[in-house]
């Protein structure tokens, strides 16, 4: 097991990722929008991870890790999730005719739990938050006798999400900067070691919840940090900064900007007005960054990434409730 969760995380592993990748899904749309562009300043394009199989930007770890596992004999997997990461491993390790066990808080959105259970998998709902969860599964592993696939700390992951990154130099080889949602950071690493490798000048920015802020803090003060967890965008809620993406990613990082809640909903309102694409928190946070980063970006081609489409009709009903929604976003 060791030679598998020490595994070089590189340009040249992100490519050979491609090939179990693109055997279970296809390349997502770079889309250019004219009134998001009108609005920030930009040549804005979106990355459209909201269209992969599960939603999300994981499925492309799930998938290369799974690979890795079934040729090394691993009949079943165990992790911990708020959702879409708990879906990318349900679904990934069905595919591959695998047994999986996910753990997620308790009061985890709904909509995320059915989709952990349609594909498949064991759901146990424990503990209060994202770290909460994790204890479960640590002390599960001693009696279930499955592999502890760590949402944060698995290079297979982190080389599989980087395809989607490789798409976007494909797609739109002159971009000057890419704005990605922060959790636990898998993705955000996977920028930093595909778009640099390719295009070191280009500026990657992340973006991150006021409050499950420890990736920003960790950034900031140039080392591990943990912080309150209390945001309800699930792609954003961790507590810590996890070792192995922030080794990457500290370092590459041009800016990191923080959102407050009623800005994430923002985000997924503008979302949907502007692409015409439900959204979730993390999602459409993206936006709301470049809003904020407006007079650094003028002019430049910027891709935002729209990492998962997995909210619960709550905040998507919520989102299209706002006022400035009604006003169409005459920003």
């Amino acid at each position: 097991m060791d030679t598998i969760k020490d595994f070089p995380i590189s340009i040249a592993e992100v490519i050979r990722a491609r090939k179990p990748v693109y055997e279970h899904m296809q390349p997502t749309p770079l889309i250019q929008y004219d009134g998001l562009s009108a609005i920030l300043g930009v040549h804005a394009h979106v990355k459209h991870e909201n269209h992969n199989p599960t939603g999300s930007f994981k499925i492309r770890g799930g998938i290369n890790l799974m690979s890795h596992l079934k040729a090394n004999g691993i009949k079943g997997v165990i992790t911990f999730s708020t959702g879409n990461h708990g879906i990318s491993i349900a679904s990934a390790a069905s595919w591959f005719g695998m047994k999986a066990v996910v753990v997620v808080p308790e009061n985890n959105n709904p909509s995320k739990n059915r989709i952990i259970r349609q594909a498949g998998a064991e759901l146990i709902e424990a503990g209060s938050t994202f770290e909460e969860a994790s204890k479960v599964v640590e002390s599960l592993c001693k009696t279930r006798g499955l592999y502890y696939v760590h949402p944060a700390e698995e290079p297979h992951l982190i080389n599989g999400v980087g395809t989607e990154f490789l798409e976007v130099m494909e797609d739109l080889p002159d971009v000057d900067a890419v704005i990605v949602p922060v959790g636990a950071g898998s993705e955000a690493a996977a920028a930093a070691v595909t778009l640099k490798a390719v295009k070191p000048e280009i500026e990657i920015y992340a973006v991150q919840a006021e409050k499950s802020p420890a990736a920003y803090h960790s950034w900031k003060e140039g080392r591990l940090l943990t912080a309150p967890n209390t945001t309800f965008a699930g792609g954003f809620a961790t507590g810590a900064a996890y070792e192995t993406p922030f080794g990457i990613y500290k370092a590459h990082l041009t800016d990191f900007i923080r959102l407050s809640e009623d800005e994430l909903y923002e985000g997924i309102a503008l979302a949907g007005f502007y692409t015409r694409n439900l959204v979730e928190g993390a999602g459409g946070s993206t936006i709301m960054a470049a809003i904020k980063l407006k007079d650094q970006l003028q002019g430049k081609r910027v891709v935002l990434q729209f990492s998962g489409c997995n909210a619960s009709p709550e905040e998507i009903r919520f989102a299209y409730q706002l006022p400035s929604f009604s006003n169409g976003y005459a920003a």
